[in-house]
């Protein structure tokens, strides 16, 4: 593995890979232009892209818990572009032909992620809580404003109701998401 931002690939060849795969990842990169632009770049001709991205205002979980938590977070600064402006495909069209490639060689799907939890929903909004940054973000912020236990009464209610394990000890969450394929 290598760390790296997805929009400075600096590291990397041009050309270097016949598959690039960015699922929940590339998105939340600054600068989605220069993201596009940089996958392609090290993408062979004849060679594909392929990202998974969430998407704005789906009633599925992560769209959900992005819209409670930008609600406890202050605005973002100026000149920020929404990681979730990935999930919607005229943006995607619009950054990867302005990267080069022509509209009729990106395709999407839409298609569902499903978080399995060994753990009650409850367990699942601690475990967002310490490692999902969105999620790290509002609760911090909540804090500071004596909300943290309302952020978390919300976030259990939307994990309890979109649970669909049978069990109540586990938690089984499908979300949507925008597969998005490129042909370089």
């Amino acid at each position: 593995f290598q760390e790296g931002d997805a929009s400075n690939l600096e590291q990397l060849p041009d050309k270097a890979f016949d598959l690039v795969i960015s699922i929940f990842g590339a998105m939340f990169a600054p600068k989605p232009f220069d993201v596009a632009k940089e996958i392609v770049r090290v993408t062979r001709p004849g060679g594909r892209i392929v990202m998974g991205n969430w998407i704005p205002n789906d009633p599925t979980l992560v769209a959900q818990i992005l819209k409670i938590s930008s609600s406890y977070t202050p605005p973002p600064p100026e000149g920020f572009v929404s990681p979730m402006t990935w999930g919607v495909e005229r943006n995607v069209i619009e950054r990867f032909v302005a990267a080069g490639i022509p509209a009729e060689k990106i395709s999407f799907a839409r298609d569902t992620f499903t978080f399995n939890f060994s753990g009650t929903p409850s367990e699942f909004v601690d475990e967002f809580r310490k490692y999902y940054g969105p999620t790290m973000n509002a609760f911090e912020a909540a804090e500071k404003n004596g909300r943290s236990e309302e952020l978390r009464d919300k976030l259990e209610v939307l994990f309890d109701s979109q649970n669909r394990s049978p069990r109540k000890d586990a938690t089984s969450i499908p979300a949507t998401f925008l597969r998005v394929t490129v042909q370089v």
